[in-house]
């Protein structure tokens, strides 16, 4: 047993000592802690920049996303910054980041600087706008004004982890985009760059400058590389060319200290400092440099104060050394103003007017959320690169919320406690190999399926070791002996365990015998595993169909709606021209087919759909018919190629309007009348179709507008049908959905139910109501109907509403409607009412809206009966 332990760990360590994953350690001959990536550089085209003999690396290998793009045309105060001539941008994808685990790591001071220039580089001359994030947390947003202009963000930042994830956000419809990343370690312990718990973003760092030179200091001037820009604060300065003892902890460079600013007149102060915030909440840090550098006569003094408006900053007079550095800096950090203004004024004692050489502006900047425990991290990334994952697995695996990893779901402990991966679903992702033992320590995995890959080799006893509810390997060629554990935990039925091994192992198991208790002849051990199998039939059944659900082949529905070959596709969006967007399942492009607009969703080869999402989708949408659910045109089925053909809704999706991004939608009476019509799609699904139909994907973007603006339901890949005989509800191993509108009790317990799509909806018309996201606050972690129930219950009603209505609203169809969604989204199921309910109440409040007394609440969608067949979808059937 010891020597299987030692393997086990022997193989651990060959894994990650031959990890190629997307990290850096070390590069060039930098100094320790130093990473300077050029980012979009071509592999293999590594240099030494010329101003600061620092080597730059291609990103190449540190992301799997993106294109390469060189400028046009280099501006010339930018000639010597090679790093910039070069760039990444991003058209696809909401998220895009880089990893990295520098060396020292978790707890220790780094600058992290990013670095961007747009120069026109895809000739659209759009000035972009998008988010840059620093783990799971908003860094800043960027904001390109000027096309020739060098954007830089910079912070000092102590890391909480031994990774660093830099990601670019989209928030519109402009493409992000990088120059160049770089991180500096500050290896002085008694470094003052500190505030606290927060992290010091770089406003200002500004050197006297002495002969307007524009001259930018930075490494090895800088043994950390910040960059010091001159500044012109007075006409008359003073130079000197003699050593300078600088033992300040601030390490500010020698070059930026050899010439100081001085007033004209004794009399005269230095006022000329000032910085403006947008939020008075702003805090700021200071810290001022000086060096006498003019040796004094006896009969000469200088002495100042520092005010920072008007107020005192420092409490006693500043007598700066003769070639020495006096660095003034301060715990308290400034706020509670809009405009900030440093005044630098001589004391009545002294005979000289005040002087500086430099100074810095940092405002702190809070990052409280802890991201995904180091080890998960770990381990997920060398599971990523070992198996060559092609999911948009980047930057943190489960932070922040709205963009967790493909196939994880995460427990969030509290906020003092890092987040733990709890599920990986790898199914149908092309795996091959053997099980990596990376996996065992994902410690905290309650659920794992590596279903239907090309997994071989024998099913490694680590997995014993975790503490699973929920083992997928149906679909490999693995063979014999089964681990003894893993089958004595399904037979407690601590594991629902699901496998396959080749034939012969399979009858020649040595380690059944320990599993069933005695070695009895093959009769009767055939006796007891058909016991076995009867007691525990039904709940594998649940099991098989939550992760393998049964699915009509695409062939029982030729003849229903139209077949076309993939030429025809190229034919119908002219060889995919005009793309619409994009979603899990692939890109949507816009076509025609006669006189009708199509769009056309392709599966890409990266999407982790497939498939079954692709039958089920099209088997369904062959058979359910509503004016409020997505028409298909017909599909495309030829070897890779597996497309859906759509009516073509001209206004896009509800998420578009709601965000802000378009104008329209912007009165109460147009966005009921829309939330009428996606609850009565639900209706149908949940009332009007047997077996009832759960959508499991209710939200904003999966709500379609025709060029009426009339609302339809869309995406049905993750679709479930009840069971056909005697189903109350649909048990589910793999919680699918999106963040912000998953209904947490069905989470808990994995039961679908029809109430699991009345919580998203309830959502969605929060949503409505407010103008807002589904998870609000600055960690994201507020669901809008807690929300919005806070403001209620206090009183607060008008404050939820949409400042878009500006007050054309009736106050009580609002508070209907307001009340109808809460009740919806309440976490008990039981509280909530079915979709005929709220398409009855949906109705009441446009008729007080409307004024239309004559509305009939009644008047929902009629009934339809259908075959009581067990089949998994409704038969075909129309409901106007």
């Amino acid at each position: 047993m010891l020597s299987k332990y030692c393997l086990l760990l022997f193989a651990i360590v060959l894994e990650y000592s031959l990890n190629p994953a997307v990290l850096l350690h070390a590069q060039g001959d930098n100094p320790r802690g130093f990473v300077s990536i050029d980012c979009g550089l071509p592999k293999g085209s590594d240099y030494k920049e010329s101003t600061t003999e620092l080597y730059y690396k291609s990103d190449a290998n540190l992301i799997d996303s993106g294109e390469s793009k060189k400028l046009s045309a280099v501006p010339e105060e930018i000639s010597d910054e090679k790093y910039l001539f070069t760039l990444r941008s991003f058209p696809r994808g909401k998220k895009n980041c880089y990893t990295f685990q520098p060396t020292p790591g978790r707890g220790n001071r780094y600058l992290i600087r990013a670095t961007f220039l747009y120069g026109n580089y895809d000739s659209l001359n759009l000035l972009p706008t998008f988010d840059l994030t620093l783990g799971a947390e908003t860094w800043s947003t960027i904001v390109i004004e000027d096309s020739s202009k060098v954007v830089r963000k910079e912070i000092i930042h102590v890391l909480s982890s031994d990774y660093v994830h830099v990601c670019l956000i989209k928030t519109g419809t402009s493409t992000p985009f990088i120059s160049a990343i770089e991180l500096r370690h500050l290896n002085d312990t008694e470094s003052p760059y500190s505030a606290g718990s927060a992290s010091l973003q770089t406003l200002r760092q500004q050197y006297c400058d002495k002969k307007d030179s524009r001259e930018v200091f930075r490494y090895e001037d800088d043994i950390y590389d910040r960059r010091w820009t001159p500044k012109k604060f007075t006409k008359e300065r003073q130079t000197t060319e003699l050593d300078i003892n600088n033992t300040s902890p601030s390490h500010v460079p020698k070059s930026a200290l050899e010439t100081v600013c001085v007033p004209d007149k004794v009399s005269d102060s230095l006022n000329n400092i000032k910085w403006e915030t947008t939020n008075k909440a702003d805090e700021f840090y200071v810290f001022m440099h000086f060096t006498e550098t003019k040796k004094l006569d006896t009969n000469e003094f200088r002495e100042f104060n520092i005010y920072i408006n008007d107020e005192l900053w420092y409490d006693q007079p500043v007598v700066p050394p003769y070639l020495g550095v006096t660095s003034i800096y301060t715990g308290r950090p400034k706020t509670g103003d809009d405009v900030y203004n440093i005044k630098i004024e001589k004391t009545e004692n002294s005979t000289l007017q005040p002087i500086i050489n430099a100074y810095e502006v940092y405002s702190a900047k809070n990052f409280s959320n802890n991201g995904t425990y180091d080890p998960d991290v770990s381990a997920i990334l060398n599971i990523k690169s070992k198996y060559g994952v092609t999911k948009n697995w980047q930057g943190d695996p489960c932070e922040p919320q709205d963009f967790v990893w493909d196939g994880l779901i995460c427990s969030y402990p509290s906020s003092d406690h890092s987040a733990r991966i709890t599920s990986l679903n790898l199914s149908a992702s092309k795996l091959t190999g053997e099980i990596l033992g990376s996996i065992v320590d994902l410690t905290q995995l309650k659920t794992l399926d590596l279903s239907h890959n090309n997994l071989k080799g024998q099913i490694p006893e680590f997995l014993s070791h975790l503490k699973l509810s929920v083992l997928n390997l149906e679909g490999n060629k693995f063979t014999g002996p089964v681990p003894a554990q893993l089958l004595e935990n399904q037979k407690n039925g601590i594991l629902l365990f699901s496998y396959d091994v080749s034939g012969d192992e399979k009858k020649n198991n040595k380690y059944i015998p320990i599993v069933v208790g005695t070695v009895l002849g093959s009769v009767f051990l055939a006796a007891i595993f058909f016991g076995l199998w009867i007691i525990r039939g039904r709940v594998m059944r649940v099991f098989k169909q939550s992760i393998k659900k049964p699915q009509e082949n695409i062939s029982d529905i030729e003849g229903k709606v139209r077949r076309f070959t993939y030429s025809q596709v190229l034919d119908i969006t002219k060889n995919l021209h005009e793309k619409l967007g994009e979603g899990g399942f692939g890109e949507v492009y816009r076509g025609s087919v006669g006189d009708i607009q199509v769009a056309v969703k392709m599966l890409s080869e990266s999407s982790d759909q497939g498939s079954r999402e692709f039958q089920t989708e099209v088997s369904l949408l062959a058979r359910v018919h509503h004016k409020n659910l997505t028409s298909m045109v017909g599909y495309c089925n030829e070897d890779t190629h597996m497309g859906i053909i759509y009516e073509y809704m001209a206004e896009r999706n509800l998420e578009e309007y709601l965000s802000g991004n378009s104008k329209g939608i912007s009165s109460w009476v147009e966005r009921l009348q829309i939330a009428l019509g996606a609850a009565q799609g639900l209706e149908y699904l949940h009332h009007g179709c047997k077996p009832a139909i759960i959508h499991r994907d209710v939200k904003t973007s999966n709500i379609l507008l025709n060029q009426q603006f009339q609302a339809k339901l869309a995406d049905f890949g993750l679709s479930e049908a009840y069971p056909a005989i005697g189903g109350t509800h649909i048990s589910t191993v793999f919680f699918a959905g999106t963040n912000g509108y998953i209904d947490p009790e069905s989470r808990k317990n994995n039961r679908l139910t029809e109430k699991t799509d009345v919580f998203s909806f309830g959502v969605v018309l929060l949503e409505m109501i407010t103008g807002k996201r589904p998870l609000l606050g600055p960690e994201g972690n507020i669901g809008i109907a807690q929300w919005v129930g806070n403001n209620v219950q206090n009183g607060f009603i008008t404050q939820v509403v949409d400042v878009r209505f500006e007050e054309n609203y009736d106050k009580d169809s609002v508070r209907k409607a307001v009340n109808l969604a809460l009740t919806c989204a309440s976490e008990i199921s039981s509280r909530r009412p079915t979709m005929d309910e709220v398409v009855k109440m949906l109705k009441e409040c446009l008729a007080i809206e409307t004024d239309n007394l004559d509305a009939d609440p009644n008047d929902s969608n009629d009934m339809f009966s259908t075959d009581p067949e067990r089949s998994l979808f409704p038969r075909s059937r129309r409901a106007s």
